[in-house]
C-alpha cells in the first residue's frame, strides 16, 4: 500500500466512524459536530484524490453552510439541546433494519446502474470543467436522486424537531 492509500483508508474510517456517531448520539449539537468531522474527512479524501475543487466545495458548502443551517434550525425550532428521554421512541432495531435495507437497495441500484462506468481521469484531474462535464452528463441521475434525498431528510428533520405540530393535532379544538 502506498502512503496515499493509507491516508485515504484512515480518512474513510474517520468519515464512517463519525457518520455512525451522527446517527447514534443522543445530543443534537454533538450530532452536528460529528457531522462536521465526517464532512471534513470527506474533504480530506477529495484532497488525497487530487480533486481540490471538490474538496473546497465540500468545506465551503457542506461544512460551512449546511452544518450552520442545521445548527440554526436546531436553535430556532426549540429542539432540546441536551439528552431528552422523550425523543427515544423505542424503535431503534426497526429503524436500523430499515436503514440497512435502504442502504443495501441504494448500493445495489448504483452498482447495477453504474458498475462499469468510470469517472474520466483527464489531464485536469479534479478540475471544475472535468467535474462539471462528468456530473451533468454521466452522473446526473444519482446527483438528482441525492438532492431529493437531502430535501426529504431536511423536511423530516423539521417535522421531527417541531413539538407544536404533533401537540396541536392531539388536543381537541375546545382545549
Amino acid at each position: 500500500m502506498t502512503g496515499q492509500e493509507i491516508v485515504f483508508a484512515l480518512l474513510g474510517a474517520v468519515a464512517v466512524g463519525s457518520g455512525i456517531m451522527v446517527v447514534t448520539t443522543r445530543q443534537l449539537v454533538h450530532a452536528a459536530l460529528w457531522l462536521v468531522l465526517s464532512f471534513g474527512a470527506l474533504a480530506g479524501m477529495y484532497l488525497v484524490l487530487t480533486a481540490e475543487f471538490v474538496a473546497w466545495v465540500q468545506v465551503l458548502i457542506y461544512v460551512g453552510a449546511i452544518v450552520v443551517l442545521l445548527l440554526f434550525g436546531i436553535m430556532l425550532t426549540r429542539a432540546p439541546i441536551g439528552t431528552a428521554p422523550d425523543l427515544d421512541s423505542g424503535n431503534r432495531w426497526i429503524a436500523a433494519a430499515v436503514a440497512v435495507a435502504t442502504a443495501a437497495l441504494l448500493v445495489t441500484v448504483v452498482v447495477m446502474g453504474f458498475g462499469d462506468a468510470k469517472m474520466p481521469l483527464e489531464a485536469g484531474g479534479g478540475s471544475a470543467e472535468a467535474l462539471g462535464s462528468a456530473v451533468f452528463r454521466t452522473w446526473v441521475l444519482p446527483f438528482e436522486v441525492l438532492s431529493v434525498l437531502l430535501l426529504s431528510a431536511l423536511v423530516g428533520a423539521i417535522v421531527l424537531s417541531r413539538t407544536d405540530i404533533g401537540g396541536a393535532r392531539s388536543r381537541g379544538k375546545g382545549d
